[in-house]
C-alpha cells in the first residue's frame, strides 16, 4: 500500500504502525509517532494514503522533515494555507511578541516585525523576550527567538517607528496586519492610515486587556469589514492596573487565532 512517510510517499508492505516503526527503527523507544495529525504510542491498523511522521528525540530535523511534521499536526490543507501567509505585525510589546511566537508556531511562511523600541527590563512581566535579549531592538531579539523556534521561517524586520506618513509603505506586501500598539492615538493612527489607504487589508486589533479581570470578558468582534478587535475594549492600563502576563497572553492568543481564521479564509468571529 501506498502510504506517507515523513511527508514522503512510500510503498510498504507493513500493516501495522508497530511493525513499520520496527522496521525503520530498531530502537523504538527514542521515537515519536505521529500518526494522521495525532501523537500515538498505540499499534494501529495502516490504510492506504495514511500520514506517519516519526521524530528522533534530541536531533534536529531537515526543513524537509520539519515541514512534514508541522504539516502532520495541522492537517495538510491548513499547512499550506499557513505556509504561504504573510502576515505584518505593528509593536513588539505584550501583544505583538506573543503573536509574532504563536504564528512562528503555527508554522507561518513570512512574519513582518516592525517596531523601534529596545527591550528593557520592565518588558521581562508580559514580553516574549529573556534577560540576554536586554539592550537589544526588540525586532532582532524577536527574529533570534523565532529563529530558535523554527529556523525555517522567513522573518523580516523593520527598526523603525510606526506613522501616519510611513505606514501604508511599510505595510504595503501585507495582506494581514496584527496592530499591538500600546496607546490609543496610535492604534487609531494605524487603523485609520492602513483602511484608507489599503482597502484590501485585514486588520486585527486588540483594546482593553490589562489587569486580572476575567478571561471570559476578552472576546473578538468583528467592528466592520476587514477590522477585527480583540480584547474587553474597557480594561485599559492605569495606575492600579497594570498589564500582566496572562491576560496580554490570552488577548494575544485571539488575535493570533483570529489571523489563522482569515489566512484560512474564515471571515467570522
Amino acid at each position: 500500500m501506498n502510504i506517507y512517510i515523513n511527508g514522503k510517499s512510500r510503498t510498504t508492505e507493513y500493516c501495522s504502525l508497530y511493525l513499520l516503526r520496527k522496521k525503520l527503527f530498531l530502537e523504538a523507544s527514542n521515537i515519536i509517532t505521529i500518526y494522521n495529525g495525532f501523537q500515538t504510542e498505540n499499534d494501529i491498523e495502516l490504510k492506504e494514503g495514511d500520514s506517519i511522521s516519526f521524530i528522533e528525540k534530541g536531533v534536529m530535523p531537515s526543513e524537509d522533515e520539519l515541514e512534514a511534521l508541522m504539516m502532520a499536526r495541522h492537517t495538510p490543507f491548513v499547512h499550506e494555507k499557513v505556509k504561504s501567509a504573510r502576515v505584518g505585525i505593528a509593536g513588539l510589546g505584550g501583544l505583538g511578541s506573543s503573536v509574532a511566537v504563536a504564528l512562528a508556531r503555527t508554522g507561518i511562511g513570512h512574519l513582518h516585525l516592525v517596531d523601534f523600541d529596545i527591550v528593557e527590563p520592565s518588558n521581562l512581566n508580559r514580553q516574549a523576550y529573556k534577560i540576554s535579549h536586554l539592550g537589544m531592538k526588540k525586532t532582532e531579539a524577536l527574529k533570534s527567538e523565532i529563529k530558535d523556534i523554527n529556523p525555517y521561517i522567513k522573518v523580516s524586520i523593520d527598526t523603525i517607528k510606526v506613522t501616519e506618513e510611513n505606514a501604508a509603505i511599510l505595510f504595503e506586501n501585507d495582506s494581514i496586519v496584527c496592530e499591538a500598539f500600546d496607546k490609543a492615538e496610535y492604534k487609531a493612527m494605524l487603523i485609520n492610515t492602513l483602511l484608507e489607504n489599503k482597502p484590501g487589508i485585514k486588520l486585527v486589533s486588540a483594546s482593553g486587556l490589562a489587569g486580572y479581570e476575567s478571561s471570559n470578558s476578552i472576546t473578538t468582534t468583528k467592528v466592520f469589514n476587514n477590522l477585527y478587535l480583540c480584547g474587553d475594549r474597557k480594561s485599559n492600563a492605569e495606575p492600579g492596573r497594570g498589564l500582566m502576563a496572562p491576560r496580554v497572553s490570552i488577548c494575544a492568543g485571539h488575535q493570533a487565532n483570529m489571523i489563522l481564521r482569515l489566512i484560512l479564509g474564515v471571515k467570522e468571529v
